[in-house]
């Protein structure tokens, strides 16, 4: 005859692993989204590896925290928990609070800005005009490479604060002249 355990953490087990199975299923199909995001966009493969690592490590954090409220972790002792890391990392880094800025603008450029790499641009800034080729995009900053062949590497941040020009883009001049 067949027995059947009795298990006190069945409900809780099957949520976990039902939050496991929809991190999975997002973790994949928001993955494919941004793919073909930055295929009909043009967007060079190392950014959007880095754009979807940034949504995974989201997606994680959201899922595990689903998984403490699931095992009966008191609200209490949660928000504790939590405060307690924010005031470390807030304290640690009050500092360097630019990088988290840096990274949010790469995450906007990334989905919203009119330029690529290869794209002539001239950034309007008082103090320090900056005119150059797009060299590439990264995660904190751009790098721009002048007309003398200096290498400028400018925050997104910043770049997100300036007007910008665009002076040519090569695709489109392509595609013009053909």
């Amino acid at each position: 005859m067949l027995k059947i355990i009795d298990n006190p953490y069945l409900h809780e087990e099957i949520a976990t692993l039902a939050v496991i199975l929809i991190y999975a299923i997002l973790r994949v199909s928001i993955a494919k989204i941004v793919r073909r995001f930055a295929r009909l966009n043009e967007v060079l493969e190392h950014r959007t590896n880095l754009i979807i690592k940034y949504i995974n490590l989201l997606l994680g954090i959201l899922a595990l925290i689903s998984i403490t409220i699931i095992w009966g972790v008191k609200k209490d002792q949660i928000l504790l928990f939590i405060s307690s890391v924010f005031a470390v990392v807030g304290v640690a880094s009050f500092a360097q609070w630019s990088i988290l800025s840096n990274i949010t603008a790469g995450i906007i450029i990334f989905f919203s800005y009119p330029f690529k790499i290869g794209d002539k641009i001239k950034i309007h800034d008082k103090e320090y005009p900056v005119e150059g080729e797009i060299e590439d995009i990264k995660a904190f900053y751009i790098i721009l490479k002048t007309n003398d062949g200096e290498i400028i590497t400018y925050p997104n941040n910043l770049l997100m604060q300036k007007g910008i020009s665009i002076i040519n883009n090569p695709i489109e001049e392509k595609e013009f002249f053909d």
